[in-house]
């Protein structure tokens, strides 16, 4: 990585990460803006991935679905189980009218990018507004999308400095030749000690198994989200999602653990928090 591209990097990050954390600690309607960004321009990226395969994703129909399911997972408007019917009826029958190569591959891409980044990123606002009931208890969900966060990057730092400095056993050739199972035993590891710090210092509300589960959720998920993207990435011969964030790629490529790791962190949540 070349000079100008690593001080290109430091220079979004500092000033996207406080800008970032305090949408997550406000939450409410900028969250929701935040997250329905989020979804829409890796959805936008994900379509432009797809068309390097000769797969035309409909943006019409993806754009009104992830919008649909973060406003839903915003407001709790519509039942469920109809919105997926809705989505899919929207996917094929918007495919009728278009005359672009494969019809199946056209409606898969679509349904692919639509539930795996626009309800992936509908994960991160029923996170968010978890505590919505209560106002008094309403940051507990901003403090857990920060800890989640925090434990991301410094996972994902640690996996890169100590994998480069001691990887020598690939974890994935396959999907990421440079990754290593040293490197992803370093992220592990710190993610469990970020969480664990954390809990002391941010989301003391909950019980230190917790924070051990949810440290083993973005050290294993966190880093797979990112094999994951890589993989779509190898199958289409690009480096980066996009080039929208200087330095830094695109947004997919920014959020892809933060997106794959959120929906078990709010199963986590669902499940088991009180």
């Amino acid at each position: 990585m070349s000079q100008n591209n690593t001080a290109t990097r430091i220079i979004v990050a500092i000033t996207g990460i406080p800008l970032i954390l305090f949408i997550c600690w406000y939450g409410k309607i900028l969250f929701l803006l935040f997250a329905s960004g989020i979804g829409l321009a890796a959805f936008y990226e994900f379509s432009g991935m797809t068309r390097l395969k000769n797969n035309f994703t409909s943006v019409t129909a993806g754009y009104a679905s992830v919008v649909l399911l973060l406003f839903e997972a915003y407001t709790q408007f519509i039942d469920f189980k109809i919105l997926i019917i809705i989505i899919s009826l929207l996917v094929l029958t918007l495919e009728l009218f278009r005359n672009k190569q494969s019809a199946i591959n056209n409606a898969g891409s679509t349904l692919l990018g639509i539930f795996y980044i626009g309800l992936f990123s509908s994960t991160l606002v029923l996170i968010r507004e978890y505590y919505n009931y209560s106002e008094f208890l309403y940051q507990r969900g901003g403090y857990i999308i920060i800890s989640v966060l925090i434990t991301i990057w410094i996972c994902d730092s640690a996996a890169f400095f100590l994998g480069t400095a001691l990887g020598k056993h690939k974890l994935f050739p396959r999907v990421s030749p440079h990754k290593s199972w040293e490197g992803a035993i370093a992220g592990f590891i710190f993610s469990l000690i970020t969480m664990v710090v954390l809990r002391e210092l941010l989301i003391d509300f909950i019980e230190i198994k917790d924070a051990l589960i949810l440290g083993i959720i973005v050290g294993v998920f966190g880093q797979m989200g990112d094999l994951v993207e890589s993989l779509l990435k190898r199958d289409v011969n690009i480096k980066d999602s996009s080039a929208i964030l200087p330095g830094h790629g695109g947004i997919f490529d920014r959020f892809d653990s933060f997106l794959f790791s959120s929906p078990f962190v709010y199963l986590y949540m669902f499940f088991f928090f009180k």
